[in-house]
């Protein structure tokens, strides 16, 4: 018990429990060590060598360098002392100074290894998490919801994922990933702006949903009563001179919910589309969970100076098979459903085929050659 508790911790696991850092999964050392998963690294990073021995805790020279080392040391510390012996008639501050001036070298030194080795682990940490081991950690804090909820109101406490809006260091911060609007967010804690967003890459949040389809990021139910806000609830159809006034205005909801028309039976949805299942396709957008601008209870015009702007880009069909792109083209073209789509009318597709078969194909041009020195220079009778 006492051997555990005097070992030493490594450096990627004092990274990872810093403040701030835990969004980071630890990376293995293996994955360090090949030189693979490292390509293309060093020239970002200044110092690479020292950096990468730093994460790996390996000693930063060998024995034979070390001995090197120490007859160079020796011999500038005769020097020094030569030199200290010379200067201290005038006074022991001299040679103090310089002492104190090659420890604050040394230290500098490793404070810029330590930068260069944060920067390093953060790019190393960007490709790790798109592995299959790098995106079972993550997935492991993502079930316990380390990295938190949505804050938009309509996700209903959907789960997210840290994401950067670059590959490029020092871009931008890290930001969070909502599977349910499809939209990234500034963390709430403060503590994560020093974070940068190029350490967890524009890769991973797209990729570990892709990876884990079976989790389900729809919203549990109406936590925080949504139907009472929610545009398409009954109580909208009230009459605009009800809602200006003290008392209802009896018949006036009936007479609302008659003038409009029921929507058209939807054709049946499909469970699955590429593999994703359709209740994980963006469930917090659509109609109904977009939030429309009102004053006294009348809607905001588009064309008003404060009305809503680009709506459509949180719009979603209430028809999931319009998203289907391979059926539609299954039904345009042809094709075997499970097999490849031959593209074309019919079973087999050679009704498409004869169609492009029957297009006149474009004539080829050729090059002119130059006419004769003769025929340009005979006589005029001669030229047709």
């Amino acid at each position: 018990m006492s051997d555990f508790e005097d070992s030493p911790e490594s450096w990627i696991s004092s990274f990872c429990s810093l403040l701030g850092h835990e969004y980071f999964a630890e990376v293995s050392e293996d994955f360090i060590e090949d030189d693979f998963n490292l390509t293309g690294l060093q020239p970002l990073v200044p110092m690479y060598k020292e950096a990468l021995e730093m994460i790996l805790d390996v000693e930063p020279e060998d024995e034979e360098d070390d001995e090197d080392e120490d007859e160079d040391e020796e011999e500038e510390e005769e020097e020094d002392d030569n030199d200290a012996v010379m200067r201290g008639e005038n006074g022991e501050r001299i040679s103090g100074g310089f002492r104190r001036s090659g420890e604050r070298r040394q230290m500098l030194d490793l404070s810029v290894i330590e930068s260069s080795a944060e920067l390093l682990y953060g790019l190393i940490h960007q490709r790790y998490i798109t592995s299959r081991p790098g995106m079972q950690q993550m997935a492991d804090k993502y079930d316990l919801q380390h990295f938190g909820l949505c804050p938009r109101v309509y996700c209903n406490g959907a789960r997210v994922v840290p994401v950067g809006s670059s590959d490029i260091p020092g871009q931008d911060t890290v930001k969070l990933f909502c599977p349910s609007c499809l939209d990234i967010y500034t963390p709430p804690n403060s503590r994560f702006q020093a974070v940068d967003g190029a350490f967890f890459g524009t890769t991973f949040g797209y990729l570990f949903f892709m990876s884990f389809p079976e989790y389900d990021v729809a919203p549990k139910g109406d936590l925080i009563n949504l139907a009472s806000i929610s545009p398409d609830r009954p109580l909208e159809s009230k009459s605009r001179s009800s809602s200006l006034t003290s008392t209802p205005v009896p018949g006036s909801v009936a007479t609302a919910t008659e003038l409009v028309p029921p929507p058209p039976p939807l054709p049946p949805q499909p469970s699955t589309i590429n593999g994703i299942p359709t209740t994980n396709l963006a469930p917090g957008l659509g109609q109904g969970k977009i939030h429309e601008n009102r004053i006294y209870g009348f809607k905001v015009a588009e064309r008003a100076r404060t009305g809503p702007r680009m709506k459509w880009l949180r719009d979603k069909p209430a028809d999931i098979n319009g998203l289907d792109e391979s059926a539609r083209y299954r039904e345009q073209y042809g094709g075997d459903p499970e097999g490849e789509v031959f593209g074309g009318d019919g079973a087999n597709g050679t009704g498409r085929f004869e169609q492009l078969s029957r297009r006149k194909k474009a004539p080829v041009r050729r090059r002119r050659k130059p006419a004769a020195e003769g025929a340009t220079n005979g006589p005029a009778g001669d030229v047709g």
